[in-house]
């Protein structure tokens, strides 16, 4: 980003380690010139506050949404939704038919109702046997089994 490069070019950064990601990746909170950058970004709407490590940008995101800076000055799918809904196979092609039947990774056949636990994130692939049922019963008839939560 043009900004960040006009901000922060030439000054010296240091970076504390903060967590590690599920890959294995460093998560750190940067400095430079005595400023927070993620917080600089944060704040003027340049990127968004990522929650899964912090809660630190939290409020100072909210007030760039509040004020319609950067990228809250238009509407724009954050990239947490975005990786939510990206994989094919989360919307019911029949409204009629939205009982999710997912196979797991051991095999078995379970189907996922709305508003389960796990039922947003699962998503149908046909190609490896997956499916949708219009009825709890055609799951149980055809052998899938309840998700448990």
């Amino acid at each position: 980003m043009r900004q960040v490069q006009d901000r922060f070019d030439g000054v010296p950064a240091r970076c504390e380690p903060v967590d590690r990601d599920r890959y294995g990746r460093v998560v750190a909170r940067c400095f430079a010139g005595g400023q927070d950058i993620g917080r600089v970004l944060v704040r003027e709407g340049l990127a968004y506050a990522y929650r899964k490590y912090s809660m630190d940008y939290d409020l100072d995101e909210k007030a760039a949404l509040v004020a319609e800076r950067g990228i809250h000055g238009f509407a724009l799918q954050s990239p947490a939704r975005y990786r939510l809904t990206r994989t094919l196979g989360r919307d019911a092609p029949d409204p009629e038919c939205r009982i999710k039947g997912n196979i797991n990774a051991q095999g078995a056949r379970i189907y996922h109702m709305p508003g389960q636990e796990f039922y947003e994130r699962t998503g149908i692939r046909p190609e490896k046997g997956e499916r949708w049922f219009c009825s709890e019963a055609q799951a149980r008839a055809l052998g899938w089994r309840a998700a448990r939560r």
